[in-house]
């Protein structure tokens, strides 16, 4: 199986889904699932319990994976953006 097109610290648009035109930085990727977490989207709560590493325990909330067909690197997006926006214009 080939290699993803985004990595690690990539800037990447969301292209697709609930939270289509949010960008962020990639903080992790999971490439057997094919998906990345996005830094402030697709945020989740998650409950704690009190453990060494959250004394208090309580609602957590982290970034949820997306699909990595469902994100576009900054610079392609912003590339296609221009290409589609230049013929109209003359």
């Amino acid at each position: 199986m080939g290699g993803l097109h985004v990595k690690r610290g990539d800037e990447v648009v969301v292209i697709a889904g609930a939270h289509k035109g949010k960008r962020g930085r990639i903080i992790r990727v999971d490439p057997q699932r094919q998906r990345v977490f996005v830094e402030g989207v697709n945020l989740i709560k998650r409950h704690m319990r009190k453990s060494r590493q959250y004394p208090q325990g309580g609602i957590i909330e982290r970034e949820g994976p997306i699909h990595v067909s469902n994100v576009m690197r900054v610079d392609v997006y912003e590339a296609r953006r221009a290409r589609k926006a230049a013929p109209a214009a003359s």
